[in-house]
């Protein structure tokens, strides 16, 4: 089979040809039909996270068609269309396994991290973190609820009912996050770079009341914000535009140095908190609603063998929405 594997940090991914895997005791092969290109790989490709079992497949916004069943999966059948998102396993012991936090359990593995990802013609997945896809929408439109949609929505429901909400940076996450927010009848501020017009037509388009730049003041107070963008500096911006009791939620795996601010800024009860991962009740929830409201992506399609020019347009800002690779000879836009 095909594969885009990455050897080393901050070197493009090398198009390679391997065995095609077998699955184990409660595994799940899947056929690839597409994989989202998330900013969680650009981080993972360019050496922002460490830690990577490399060399390493990336991708975990990952659907597919069941291929084969491993010994003892039942809940699965040949053919059946699935998502794998970034978690990949716990440790289902531990006292946050045991809690409803599996998101930080210190044995989780990770899609595309420790566990070889989407950016090949087939993966296994243990059938546990593995889902149906409900609803008609195309594989394409799917790929980018898998950690876009699920992270988004995990960071929604952080930030508490919060009918003002800011969205700083408004890309693949933020542009599904603005519709369930509207469909929860929120009204929706959105933050982009500044200058970018384009992304302040793309997130009124997606249903932001207001979009401006994030250099400028909210035009109202705001009762939570989600940080998107990996830009430290966006957390005291999005402090002052929150209004007492607001709460500021940073929804990435990674994030650049957060600058010294005033305690003035958190005073009056504001908090900052960040989202770590997901959990598989995320995952059934949020694939369960998404097609009620319907959300609707707006994705670019790449062929497999030019992922590296997916995430060089994502690392420079040239993408509206998300990227998602065309690995499977079924995948349809």
């Amino acid at each position: 089979m095909r594969a885009m594997r990455l050897e080393r940090p901050g070197e493009p991914l090398r198009l390679v040809e391997t065995d095609r895997p077998q699955p184990g005791a409660g595994q799940v092969l899947v056929r690839v039909s597409v994989c989202g290109v998330c900013r969680t790989d650009l981080h993972v490709v360019d050496g922002d996270l460490t830690g990577a079992a490399l060399p390493i497949v990336p991708g975990h916004e990952v659907v597919g068609r069941v291929e084969a069943l491993g010994a003892g999966v039942d809940a699965f059948a040949a053919g059946e269309r699935v998502g794998i998102p970034w978690l990949g396993s716990t440790c289902g012991r531990c006292a946050f396994c045991a809690s409803d936090r599996e998101n930080l359990c210190d044995r989780a593995r990770f899609t595309g991290y420790q566990i070889d990802g989407g950016y090949a013609d087939y993966t296994l997945v243990d059938a546990r973190y593995c889902f149906p896809i409900p609803g008609d929408a195309s594989d394409e439109a799917v790929a980018p609820l898998l950690c876009a949609g699920l992270i988004g929505y995990r960071a929604l429901r952080m930030a508490g009912e919060a009918p003002r909400l800011g969205l700083y940076g408004f890309g693949a996450a933020a542009h599904i996050v603005a519709q369930v927010a509207g469909f929860q009848g929120r009204r929706v501020f959105a933050f982009t770079r500044p200058g970018d017009t384009e992304a302040q037509r793309f997130a009124r388009d997606f249903g932001a009341d207001w979009a401006g730049g994030s250099d400028e003041p909210a035009p109202e107070p705001l009762d939570a914000a989600l940080i998107f963008a990996p830009v430290g500096s966006l957390v005291p911006a999005a402090l002052r535009a929150v209004d007492k009791g607001g709460r500021v939620v940073c929804a990435g795996i990674h994030m650049s140095d957060i600058p010294a601010f005033p305690y003035e800024l958190l005073w009056e009860e504001r908090s900052v908190m960040s989202v770590a991962n997901l959990t598989r009740r995320d995952a059934i929830e949020f694939l369960a609603l998404a097609p009620t409201i319907p959300v609707r992506t707006e994705t670019v399609g790449f062929p497999l063998g030019e992922a590296n020019e997916a995430l060089r347009r994502l690392r420079d800002g040239e993408l509206r929405g998300a990227a998602v690779l065309h690995v499977g000879a079924d995948a349809v836009a």
